[in-house]
């Protein structure tokens, strides 16, 4: 009689943007996985794979896709390089601090094609429900080219599809029966600042979507740009002439005219909510269904990866982010432990449930954004550091010095917005201090990669 071999571990991945892929670089190396990612869209990249597509895609889905033409990173790119994959060592030297939509997928792509993960990966096919069976879980799809559905078990399940998909779209007084010819959109269905040059455009929200969409439009030639905050006050930055803060939209009406609570008023051709979007798991069972507001500490995730009343189930990547790309590879190299056994959970789910307490207990004590930025940088160390006592391979990184780079961010903001792009941070991987680019932020109108790396 010969030994049967162990049957192998079947693990469902939703998602091939940064949070999945990293963690189907963590599981590269593991024998006895069987990996199934499941992709919506017809490439990997995530939210950085653009698509000019508004409400539905080809197939009729919701279009999952927020992303804009000529985005550039909105924080430095030394907060979010790989250790073990460097902007210098995918591109040949250094590069600017703050590259466009299209350098940063280039970049994602070349690690994903260096751990050649892409085999693992269903391309335009759409996750339909996800249920518990038998201490298992039942992971029905559709692949969309062949319009044929199927049904398969799987031991555990890794939800990495991100949380920037589905708008949050509130409506104020006016918005229903306007007919002042105001053209109004969320952010989620922005794509390109050139439809709004010579217009006066009213930005809601006080968040980085409205930062940089404003800007995007003051750059391509909008006529003005008033920015309208909602709960947390002005941003206060060095605005350009054309620009100015105003308090929350009250209601509009005919001609043209925006209110603002505190009687002010403009004239208004483009309305662009930038009111953040929601976590939305319509593809997941009730009891599988995480439900959060946009926090740094994620409610019912213990470690703010495994789901409490299931820890076969995690999610990666569902925190209010300053940390993202090395942040969900340690999230995902730690439930890759977590899932071969090297890393032990609590004895008991009310300790899971602790973890959570006293995580969101520290975040509410937070003061300022340095403060955030210093506590999910904690994070992500406390996750190195467990994972760094059972694997060695692990490539871990200097934390302080990754923090060092957004406070100097945050700094460079306050002394003139439209400029903060043109400076240039640390790598904390290679030492090295990143390049000037050869184009001023607010002078270059072609994000393309070729233009950008041409010097």
């Amino acid at each position: 009689m010969t030994d049967e071999a162990p049957p192998r571990r079947r693990v469902a991945i939703i998602g091939a943007g940064p949070s999945g892929l990293a963690q189907l670089c963590a599981f590269s190396s593991e024998k006895d996985m069987q990996l199934v990612c499941f992709e919506k869209q017809s490439n990997w990249g995530g939210l950085w794979n653009y698509s000019w597509r508004t409400g539905t895609d080809e197939y009729g889905n919701p279009c999952s896709n927020s992303m804009y033409r000529n985005l550039w990173s909105n924080g430095p790119k030394e907060g979010l390089e790989f250790s073990d994959y460097t902007f210098e060592q995918h591109f040949g030297s250094p590069i600017g601090s703050y590259p466009p939509r299209s350098v940063l997928l280039d970049y994602i792509e070349g690690r994903a094609k260096q751990y050649n993960v892409r085999s693992h990966i269903r391309f335009s096919t759409i996750v339909r429900d996800v249920r518990t069976c038998s201490g298992a879980f039942e992971v029905t799809s559709r692949n969309e080219c062949t319009d044929v559905e199927s049904t398969e078990v799987f031991d555990y399940v890794i939800v990495a599809t991100g949380h920037f998909s589905v708008p949050n779209v509130p409506e104020f007084p006016g918005f229903a029966n306007h007919n002042s010819g105001i053209r109004i959109l969320h952010a989620h269905d922005f794509r390109d600042a050139r439809e709004f040059t010579g217009a006066n455009v009213l930005i809601v929200g006080s968040s980085y979507s409205a930062e940089d969409i404003g800007s995007q439009c003051w750059k391509y030639g909008a006529k003005s740009i008033v920015l309208s905050h909602r709960r947390s006050g002005p941003l206060g930055y060095k605005w350009p002439e054309n620009w100015k803060e105003v308090p929350q939209l009250e209601r509009i009406s005919e001609g043209k005219t925006a209110y603002f609570i505190d009687g002010s008023s403009s004239t208004v051709d483009a309305i662009i909510l930038c009111t953040g979007y929601k976590h939305h798991f319509p593809f997941l069972s009730d009891e599988l269904r995480l439900k959060t507001t946009n926090r740094l500490a994620t409610t019912n995730l213990y470690k703010g990866v495994v789901w409490n009343d299931n820890s076969a189930l995690f999610y990666l990547g569902m925190q209010d982010q300053w940390y993202t790309f090395n942040m969900f590879d340690a999230q995902a190299w730690w439930v890759q432990g977590c899932i071969m056994g090297r890393i032990q959970l609590p004895n008991t789910k009310q300790d899971m449930i602790q973890d959570v307490v006293d995580r969101q207990a520290a975040e509410d004590a937070i003061v300022d954004d340095y403060g955030a930025i210093a506590y999910q940088g904690a994070y992500t160390k406390e996750l190195m550091d467990e994972i760094t006592t059972t694997d060695s391979n692990y490539p871990t990184f200097d934390v302080e010095a990754t923090n060092v780079a957004f406070y100097e961010w945050k700094k460079s903001k306050r002394t003139g917005f439209m400029g903060f792009r043109d400076g240039g941070h640390t790598s904390p991987m290679t030492g090295t201090k990143s390049p000037a680019h050869h184009t001023k932020w607010k002078e270059a109108l072609d994000d393309s990669l070729d233009t950008y790396l041409g010097n």
